[in-house]
C-alpha cells in the first residue's frame, strides 16, 4: 500500500514492511491551524473518448496495478484529488469519468446523501444486470430518497434484531467445527489452509434462519454457488491472475449471461425463502413482496455478509498472525480473563471487556477495509477539500473514494502504514471516527436516511468472536500469505499451539 508523506502526497508502496505490535496508542497528529484553502482546479485527464478508458483500464488491473495506479498518478498531478477513469469502461460501462479522492478529509463526502447521490452505484461505474437478482433493484443499489429503501433496511433490521441471541452460540458452535477439522488436518500435515466458507455459510444459516444449509438440498454446494453468482456481478472490476491478453476481453469488456448462474442463484434463493418465512411475514406486513423481499435477503446473506466474512477472517489472521507472540499473548490473556469473570461463559459483556480484542478487529478494518471503493454522484454543485487544497465539483459528476488511502492518511494516523494492534484503546477511541469500512464512519449508525451498512454492527461483533474462537483455543500461531486477491488473502497455518490453560 502507498503512504500518504506529511504534505498529503502519496509516496512509493511499503508492501515489505513487517507489521509489528506497538507498546504505546498513537495518537493522532496536531491538526494544521485553520486558513482557508486554495482553490484548485481538479487535476488530471480522462484521455481520448473509448481509447482513454481502456488506457486506463489496462494500467489499473496489469500495467501498474491498483496501488500504483493511484500512487504515480497523486505523484504526477501533486493532488490527492484528480480525474481519471475507472474499470470497467467499454463496453460494460457507459460514462467511466470520476473524480478520484484519496485523502481522509475529502473522503466523507461520500456519505454525505445531501450531497451525492447513491442511486445503482453500489458496484461503480457499471451496474450489473438485475436477472442476477430475481429482475430487483436490489437495496444496495437504492438511494435513501427512494420509498423501498427504507422499508428494505428496516427489514434487515428487524431480521438482525430478531435473531440477535442466536450469534453467539451458532457462531461459536459452527467454528469450533471449523477449528476442529483445522486441527485434524494440521496434525496429519503440518500445515493448513484456512478455509472457512463452508462455515461462514453454516454459521449465517443457522444464525440467520435457523437452518443448516448443509441439510438442505444445497448440501455442501452453497459456497461454491455463492462465489459463482458473485463472480458473475463483479467480474467487470475483478482480476483472476491471468494472463491479459485473456483476462481483460474475457473479464472486462462484455457482462457474463446471467442465464449461465441462474440455476445455482435459484438453489440459494429456494433455501433462504424456504427458511425466511418469519421476515417474509415483515416484509408482507410492512408492504413488500415476498418474492422481492426473499431476493433482498438472498443478497444480503450471500453478497453482502458471506462476502464480507470471506474476505475479512483471512485479514484478520494475516495482520494477528503477522503480529507476533507478543500480542497474542495479550489478547489470549484478555479473553481468557474476560470469559472467566463471566462464570466461563462468553456473553455479549464479556465481549465488551474486550478493549485490545476491539482495538484489533479496527485496525484491521483501517488498515484493509474488505470493502475498498466507495462512489456518490454530486447531487449539486459542491466543493470537496483535501489537505492542501479546494476543488469544485459540477452536479453530475460522479465521485471515487478508493478507502485504504483515506484510512492510511498519515495527517490522521501515526504511523498510518503500520498494523498498530492497540490503537483504538483508551484515548485513541476518538480516531474511530475515521474508520470507514461501512460506508459511514465507524462512530456513526446505520439508519433508513444513509446508506451505511445495515450489518455494520453485526460485522464488528462476529469479528470479535472470530479472534475470541482463536484464543480460546490457541496460545499462538503463525501463518504464511500465499495469494491476496480482491478476494480475500489465502492463508496457510504453518505453527500452532494450543492453549496451555
Amino acid at each position: 500500500m502507498a503512504a500518504l508523506s506529511s504534505t498529503g502526497l502519496l509516496q512509493p508502496p511499503s508492501e515489505t514492511t513487517s507489521p509489528k505490535q506497538q507498546e504505546a496508542t498513537p495518537v493522532s497528529p496536531q491538526p494544521k491551524t485553520t486558513a482557508p484553502l486554495p482553490l484548485r482546479e481538479i487535476p488530471g485527464s480522462y484521455g481520448l473518448p473509448f481509447i482513454g478508458p481502456i488506457k486506463d483500464r489496462l494500467d489499473y488491473f496489469y500495467n501498474q496495478g491498483e496501488v500504483q495506479f493511484f500512487s504515480t498518478r497523486v505523484e504526477k498531478y501533486k493532488s490527492t484529488v484528480f480525474r481519471s477513469n475507472m474499470p470497467p469502461g467499454p463496453f460494460i460501462s457507459s460514462n467511466s469519468k470520476v473524480i478520484v479522492m484519496l485523502d481522509g478529509k475529502s473522503f466523507p463526502v461520500l456519505f454525505d446523501i445531501s450531497k451525492v447521490e447513491k442511486k445503482n452505484l453500489f458496484t461503480g461505474t457499471y451496474m450489473p444486470s438485475t436477472k442476477l437478482t430475481g429482475g430487483y433493484r436490489i437495496l444496495s443499489y437504492l438511494d435513501p430518497s427512494e420509498p423501498k429503501h427504507t422499508k428494505l433496511k428496516n427489514l434487515l433490521f428487524f431480521l438482525l434484531s430478531n435473531r440477535k441471541d442466536h450469534v453467539i452460540p451458532e457462531f461459536h458452535k459452527s467454528y469450533t467445527e471449523l477449528f476442529d477439522s483445522i486441527d485434524k488436518e494440521f496434525a496429519a500435515k503440518g500445515r493448513v489452509t484456512f478455509e472457512q466458507d463452508g462455515a461462514a455459510f453454516r454459521f449465517l444459516g443457522r444464525a440467520y434462519y435457523g437452518a443448516d444449509p448443509a441439510d438442505s438440498s444445497l448440501g455442501q454446494d452453497g459456497p461454491k454457488l455463492i462465489n459463482k453468482w458473485v463472480l458473475f456481478s463483479l467480474h467487470p472490476i475483478a482480476s483472476l491472475g491471468l494472463p491479459k491478453l485473456i483476462e481483460d476481453p474475457l473479464l472486462h469488456t462484455f457482462p457474463f449471461p446471467p442465464c449461465l448462474v441462474q440455476k445455482d442463484y435459484r438453489k440459494l434463493y429456494d433455501f433462504i425463502n424456504a427458511n425466511s418465512t418469519f421476515v417474509l411475514d415483515e416484509a408482507e406486513r410492512n408492504g413488500i413482496a415476498r418474492d422481492e423481499a426473499a431476493h433482498n435477503l438472498v443478497f444480503a446473506t450471500c453478497f453482502n455478509t458471506f462476502g464480507g466474512i470471506k474476505v475479512l477472517f483471512p485479514n484478520l489472521m494475516k495482520w494477528i498472525g503477522q503480529a507476533g507472540v507478543e500480542l497474542h499473548k495479550k489478547l489470549a490473556q484478555e479473553i481468557r480473563s474476560a470469559i472467566k469473570s463471566a462464570g466461563g461463559t462468553l456473553t455479549t459483556q464479556a465481549l465488551e471487556n474486550m478493549p485490545l480484542t476491539k482495538s484489533v478487529v479496527y485496525e484491521t478494518l483501517r488498515i484493509e477495509p474488505p470493502v475498498p471503493y466507495q462512489y456518490g454522484k454530486a447531487k449539486i454543485d459542491l466543493t470537496i477539500e483535501s489537505h492542501d487544497a479546494s476543488f469544485e465539483v459540477k452536479k453530475g459528476e460522479m465521485l471515487f473514494g478508493y478507502q485504504p488511502f483515506a484510512t492510511r492518511d498519515p495527517e490522521i494516523f501515526e504511523r498510518a502504514e503500520e498494523f498498530v494492534p492497540d490503537r483504538f484503546v483508551g484515548g485513541g477511541e476518538e480516531l474511530l471516527k475515521y474508520v470507514l469500512w461501512s460506508n459511514g464512519p465507524e462512530t456513526e449508525s446505520p439508519t433508513v436516511n444513509n446508506k451505511q451498512c445495515a450489518g455494520k454492527d453485526f460485522i464488528g461483533f462476529i469479528s470479535r468472536l472470530f479472534v475470541v474462537e482463536i484464543f480460546r483455543r490457541y496460545d499462538t500461531f503463525e501463518i504464511e500469505v500465499m495469494k491476496v486477491t480482491a478476494l480475500g488473502s489465502t492463508i496457510d497455518i504453518t505453527s500452532l499451539t494450543k492453549a496451555s490453560s
